[in-house]
């Protein structure tokens, strides 16, 4: 309405911290029963269940970070789709290399801080090397031994590139992973393309004091 533009394409160089962020970071004794059952359910649940996880789900205060702030403010909204991230991360046909492989694709693909930052983080505990990492980062298809790994690199990478399959790779990958991994494939792409865009319109970048990813130079005509 005001005649703004907002580009396409994520801005360059790193996205503010949560300190200068759209949405407040919300106290916990701040919240209202059904912002409270979102809180214990993104801090109760399978991300916490084997220890504290590898990046700031929470900072010093207990206010939620990442995409799980924004949950807080529409729990109607935010208690589902925490529960369908859990359901992606931990009840899936993936093996945990494969699926961080497929969140790092998307992560990479539309350039979100936090979820870099978050995912790169629990690759490593699962077994990603420095080399395959700075592969997905810079947009490259990382050295991967495994047939299943190296499919679902590439349908995620189609997938966030194009929101399709092409036949060819479709066929691969049901013949592959199977029709089961493959809707879960497809829905793990779009559930981290939709925090992504949460993230970017809410200004939401790596906790404070964490460096955010190294991302390589988007080329002259916008396209990677």
């Amino acid at each position: 309405m005001s005649g703004e533009r907002v580009n396409d394409r994520p801005r360059p160089g790193p996205v503010p911290g949560p300190s200068s962020a759209r949405l407040p970071l919300l106290l916990p004794g701040s919240l209202s029963d059904e912002q409270r059952a979102v809180y214990e359910a993104v801090t109760g649940g399978p991300r916490t269940s084997g220890g504290p996880p590898p990046y700031g789900l929470a900072d010093e205060s207990g206010r939620l970070l990442g995409p799980f702030n924004a949950m807080l403010y529409s729990p109607s909204v935010g208690l589902p789709l925490q529960d369908l991230g859990a359901a992606l991360r931990f009840r899936t046909a993936f093996t945990k290399r494969e699926r961080e492989i497929a969140t790092l694709v998307v992560a990479a693909h539309v350039r979100s801080d936090y979820e870099w930052y978050a995912h790169e983080r629990i690759g490593r505990r699962h077994g990603l090397t420095d080399a395959e990492l700075d592969a997905l980062r810079e947009g490259r298809a990382p050295m991967l031994g495994d047939v299943r790994e190296r499919v679902v690199h590439e349908a995620a990478r189609q997938l966030a590139a194009e929101g399709d399959l092409a036949d060819a790779v479709f066929t691969e990958a049901a013949a592959t992973l199977g029709r089961t991994a493959l809707v879960e494939l497809v829905t793990l792409v779009g559930y981290y393309k939709a925090l992504a865009v949460q993230l970017r319109v809410f200004r939401v970048g790596v906790p404070d004091g964490e460096a955010p990813p190294a991302w390589p130079p988007v080329p002259e005509d916008g396209h990677e």
